[in-house]
């Protein structure tokens, strides 16, 4: 039902971004917790339904948080790029700034990226502006 590598990844990935401690309860974190060092597999129905609880917390936590960033960051950085590929003669570029993924590649770099080499974004009144 549940894998340990799963869990323990995104676990991680819940503490890289901030959301383990700000969406979680402390209750949920000693759960999962004690769960990924104490059990190989989830064989306990009241286990398995808390753990799930648990996970969809998180995974809603994580997608709220990387849509906001593609929707505020990504489409911008990525208008902006094909507006500049079409000014250097890539008519082809044009579709660019509406590509979801091409959005979803420019706002994971920007965020990992270290602050002084990210691009300025400021957001004011709903519009970002790059």
């Amino acid at each position: 039902m549940f894998d340990m590598r799963d869990l323990s990844r995104l676990k991680l990935r819940a503490v890289r971004s901030g959301v383990w401690f700000r969406v979680l309860k402390r209750i949920d974190r000693v759960l999962l917790d004690l769960t990924l060092r104490v059990c190989d597999t989830v064989r306990g129905r009241a286990l398995a339904r808390s753990l799930c609880a648990v996970v969809a917390k998180l995974e809603n936590a994580l997608e709220n948080r990387m849509s906001h960033v593609i929707e505020t960051v990504g489409f911008q950085l990525a208008l902006r790029t094909s507006l500049v590929a079409q000014r250097l003669g890539n008519v082809s570029a044009r579709n660019c700034g509406k590509d979801v993924s091409f959005a979803s590649f420019l706002a994971v770099m920007y965020i990992n990226s270290r602050a002084e080499f990210r691009p300025r974004v400021r957001v004011s009144e709903g519009m970002v502006t790059v």
